[in-house]
């Protein structure tokens, strides 16, 4: 079985089920997860926090291809966070790795057939929005994506919805949790728009002019694709951006993936303190 199938047969609803029940077992939820979470590059720290955590690495999971992204360690967790349970995706799949656009998306059905209703998605974003600096955390309230692929295009898949609203796609209630978190904990948060755009090679001036002119705040290469699978199957979802850098134009060095690294590490208690005070308010 790939999960590389460009047809996206290997990464359907059906299998995602299939999936859920072959390890659930070895995950031993006990119950549906008060939220599923997908942690992105060098932000999966958050992981070591859960705890009675069962790991499965991706490789072991139905239809799951294995991490190749440095800081995505490639396993997903099932254990409690704040004394609540849930399921949490140290890493994810990019289109840019040659994935095809369902399997960007196959993780969130998988989370779903395990019983996740909400969804939680962390992304190292490059900030367009001038005001940011590197290390700021932008609560996601939209997105544009830029991708020019849609993870829904092909057959219907069972639970799905065909035209999926995406007015709210980032739930204004699970927001403002997020916003109440950070004020309990002392930790400031940006709202933002993010760009989802195919990668690996970074964005141009010019480009980063053009997405400051079409409203974007930050830029990244994933979770869109999470995003629009989890609206058509009916979760909610929330997500936060670490920016990580100014994006290209905006700064007077060159990016790297070791710069965002560095950055993610040094928020990370921030990141993760924000994470684990929202999960308690669910």
């Amino acid at each position: 079985m790939t999960a590389r199938d460009g047809r996206g047969a290997t990464a359907s609803a059906t299998v995602a089920r299939d999936a859920a029940e072959r390890i659930g077992d070895r995950l031993a939820l006990g119950g549906a997860p008060v939220a599923a979470i997908v942690l992105g590059s060098g932000l999966g720290g958050l992981a070591e926090r859960i705890e009675d955590a069962r790991r499965v690495p991706f490789r072991e999971v139905p239809g799951f291809p294995s991490a190749t992204v440095h800081g995505h360690a490639g396993q997903l967790i099932a254990g409690r966070l704040a004394g609540r349970p849930v399921v949490a995706l140290a890493g994810r799949f990019h289109m840019y790795e040659g994935h095809s656009a369902r399997v960007a998306g196959y993780s969130v059905r998988v989370l779903h057939a395990l019983g996740a209703r909400t969804l939680f998605v962390s992304n190292a974003a490059g900030g367009i929005n001038r005001t940011f600096q590197a290390g700021d955390l932008m609560v996601i309230a939209d997105h544009i994506n830029l991708m020019w692929r849609n993870q829904l295009v092909g057959a219907l898949e069972p639970g799905d919805v065909r035209f999926p609203d995406m007015s709210d796609p980032y739930d204004a209630a699970l927001r403002a949790k997020l916003h109440a978190a950070g004020r309990k904990i002392g930790v400031a948060l940006r709202d933002g728009v993010y760009a989802g755009l195919l990668g690996p090679s970074y964005e141009t001036p010019a480009e980063v002019r053009m997405l400051e002119r079409l409203g974007a705040d930050a830029v990244g290469m994933s979770t869109v694709p999470e995003t629009i699978v989890a609206r058509a199957s009916g979760v909610r979802v929330a997500g936060v951006s670490c920016i990580t850098n100014l994006a290209c134009g905006l700064s007077m060095h060159p990016l790297s993936h070791e710069e965002v690294i560095e950055t993610t590490t040094r928020v990370a208690r921030d990141f993760e303190r924000l994470v684990t005070e929202w999960v308690a308010a669910l």
